[in-house]
């Protein structure tokens, strides 16, 4: 008896299970239905491989997709388009909501200015594009009259696609054409009228070879670089440059031209000019001219001195790991060390000195000093210096050692030479090892340095904690 009520009980779920499941499958139907007759198209941007734009004038654009899934301008000329420009055009008319249903049997499109405008869409896998005639502005919330040329209803499509349909040729152009990868380059020149100078790649650093060796500010360099590669045309002047079109421009003669050194022998060359007021450009691997910002001309006329690297000493203190000083009655040397306390590992400073043992250090004096070398800045250059001797560093009044300890790099050691106060100046000459030439700076952080063991240490009262 409880086996059959059990089947019973069975049966009647199953049939009420099967209900709720068709009653659930016809909703999502309807549903579907329903989301269907809001939209007047409904495919994904993905499926668009060409698409065209009529214009009021009659005028036509037109983008293709090409073989990398990237997009071509291929009327009214043949040119790299925009992707992300053109995307955004496919997107605005894939799956586009209809605002409102202006008449089902459209008799007399002429009253809504259909066709105005036209766009064409031709999607993956089928031979005829899906065409969109679009009509005037409604003049009550700018909505767009439009209809699908397969279909005799008119609606009214979102305000927003007015700005697709109005987009011009140079909007949808490709304008970032000298773009180049500059982690590639090894080395840059740059010729003017009034500068001539090269710098080189080292490592992480870049260096002035011509017309001095120095170091190079980094910032400096890579900006340039950066900006470089990421100039867009403001216009195009022309398509096809030819001897004429450089004279033209004044770029057969420009006012600068960059080469650029590349991984095996290879160069990309830039040429720059002012004319106008107005900024042009090509470069080697193009064969068009383009309008530009004017910025760029001011990056490559900064003198040298203002692409120098100024810190005497390139470091961040946080890194470093130790630091000695020697002078006159007092070598110290502080190093930072890994300890455990109440459990937790810890970074902190200790001293020792000539005949005196390991001590904690003041962390605060020790740090300070640091922080006043790493941003410690020339106020002049003293190229090829003949002799030392004649700038007070042979011998040195302070020689400074820091240690530094990079994540990502090999460990250095920067050292420097200090020459005796200028009290008048309030200056002092220091000497970077590495380097071949002389910095004159402030002698502000000499208010840093202790006079004896003892200013370093670590307070009584700190000590205990």
């Amino acid at each position: 008896m409880k086996f059959r009520t059990t089947l019973i009980l069975l049966a009647i779920f199953l049939v009420l299970l099967a209900i709720v499941i068709l009653v659930e499958h016809r909703s999502e139907k309807v549903q579907e239905k329903k989301e269907a007759a809001e939209k007047l198209t409904d495919f994904k941007a993905a499926e668009v491989e060409k698409l065209s734009l009529k214009k009021e004038d009659g005028s036509v654009i037109t983008l293709k997709r090409n073989d990398q899934g990237g997009w071509q301008l291929v009327e009214p000329l043949a040119a790299e388009a925009d992707d992300y420009e053109a995307n955004s055009l496919a997107e605005n008319f894939a799956s586009l909501r209809i605002e409102r249903v202006v008449e089902e049997q459209a008799s007399d499109l002429a009253a809504y200015e259909i066709p105005k405008k036209e766009v064409r869409l031709w999607l993956k896998g089928q031979s005829e594009p899906l065409v969109i005639q679009v009509g005037m502005e409604n003049p009550l919330d700018n909505a767009l009259y439009a209809r699908r040329a397969d279909r005799s209803q008119v609606v009214l499509l979102p305000s927003y696609l007015k700005y697709s349909l109005d987009k011009k040729v140079f909007d949808l152009r490709k304008k970032d054409i000298l773009k180049f990868e500059t982690g590639q380059v090894q080395a840059v020149e740059v010729k003017s009228k009034d500068s001539n100078w090269k710098v080189k790649r080292e490592g992480d650093s870049w260096y002035f070879v011509q017309p001095l060796e120095a170091l190079a500010s980094k910032y400096q360099i890579d900006n340039l670089l950066d900006n470089l590669s990421g100039l867009r045309a403001k216009d195009f002047l022309a398509e096809e440059k030819d001897q004429k079109q450089l004279k033209l421009f004044g770029l057969d003669q420009p006012e600068f031209s960059v080469r650029l050194s590349l991984p095996d022998s290879q160069e990309l060359i830039f040429y720059i000019n002012r004319q106008d007021n107005k900024v042009m450009a090509t470069s080697s691997l193009v064969r068009k001219i383009i309008e530009v910002d004017s910025q760029i001309a001011t990056d490559l006329g900064k003198k040298i001195d203002d692409l120098r690297e100024k810190k005497v000493a390139v470091f961040n203190s946080w890194e470093a790991t130790g630091l000695s000083l020697k002078k006159e009655g007092l070598t110290l040397n502080a190093f930072r060390e890994k300890v455990r306390e109440k459990g937790q590992e810890l970074e902190k400073w200790f001293l020792s000195g000539e005949g005196a043992k390991k001590e904690p250090a003041d962390e605060t004096k020790i740090e300070s000093l640091l922080r006043k070398l790493e941003y410690l800045e020339a106020e002049e250059f003293i190229d090829r210096p003949a002799n030392l001797k004649d700038y007070g560093l042979e011998p040195a009044a302070l020689e400074i050692q820091v240690r530094v300890a990079p994540a990502d790099r090999p460990q250095k050691e920067i050292q420097l030479l200090v020459s005796p106060e200028n009290d008048q100046k309030k200056q002092v000459i220091i000497k970077n090892r590495d380097l071949p030439y002389l910095f004159r700076v402030k002698s502000d952080f000499l208010a840093e340095i202790p006079t004896k063991i003892e200013d370093w240490k670590q307070p009584a009262a700190d000590s205990k904690k």
